[in-house]
């Protein structure tokens, strides 16, 4: 059994709660704007880690916070990982451990192995051109998203045409022929929903992943912090798999 603290209790980390205390774990603080200086109380005394979905402008604070206090930490928000390297730093100077990912369901990353795989194949047909899009419930605070950024990187890491994601002016001008457009929408309560295409005149390729619910998220987070127990570092979800 885990003593599990909870950074932020909106709908992931309710849904988190419930996929820990079924599988045995406590909870012993559940943390978010009104009570965050509660954090400063957890030990690894009291605390075997941290789970983490708040918002991309509270992550910095987070992590040097939980780096700070001695405790593993596992974190579902995105929106930082253009500076993951200091965050590296971070985490190796603290002698902390670290797990992050875009997505926790299982279901998307065999969907990261089946991406990258298919970009391998795709690579030599120039006829065709890919894009990512990528739909979630209206209140996600950043887009695209995580698994979407993560889904891009890797296609373009294969693609030889491709060189980086059009930006966000795409909107008022056609993108380069080096460019992968990757388009989100946001809409009601949509859970999560991202495909990868590849379209040319003939006809289209396409993968995708439907989420029916949360779940799958919470469960892999839980999962995470499990196998997180008693190792040290920077890590990502499928180092679990």
């Amino acid at each position: 059994m885990l003593k599990i603290a909870l950074l932020g209790y909106g709908r992931m980390g309710k849904a988190v709660e419930k996929e820990a205390l079924e599988r045995g774990h406590r909870i012993v603080a559940k943390l978010d704007q009104d009570n965050w200086d509660d954090l400063k109380k957890l030990t690894p005394d009291n605390c075997d880690g941290i789970i983490e979905f708040t918002h991309p402008e509270s992550f910095d604070r987070n992590i040097h916070a939980v780096m700070g206090q001695k405790l593993p930490l596992v974190s579902g928000t995105t929106g930082w990982y253009e500076r993951i390297q200091s965050y590296q730093d971070l985490v190796s100077g603290e002698d902390g451990a670290f797990l992050y990912a875009s997505n926790f369901s299982v279901g998307v990353n065999l969907l990261f192995k089946l991406n990258r795989r298919l970009a391998e194949l795709m690579n030599r047909y120039d006829q065709y051109d890919p894009f990512i899009e990528e739909q979630h419930h209206r209140y996600k605070a950043d887009g695209p998203s995580g698994t979407a950024f993560t889904l891009a990187r890797d296609l373009i890491e294969r693609i030889d045409r491709k060189e980086s994601v059009a930006g966000e002016d795409l909107r008022n001008r056609a993108p380069k022929d080096e460019e992968l457009s990757v388009g989100f929408i946001r809409s009601g309560e949509i859970i999560g929903r991202h495909k990868v295409a590849y379209t040319s005149d003939i006809d289209t390729l396409s993968i995708e992943h439907h989420a029916h619910n949360r779940r799958g998220f919470a469960l892999g987070a839980v999962i995470a912090l499990e196998w997180l127990q008693g190792k040290k570092g920077f890590h990502e979800f499928i180092d679990t798999l």
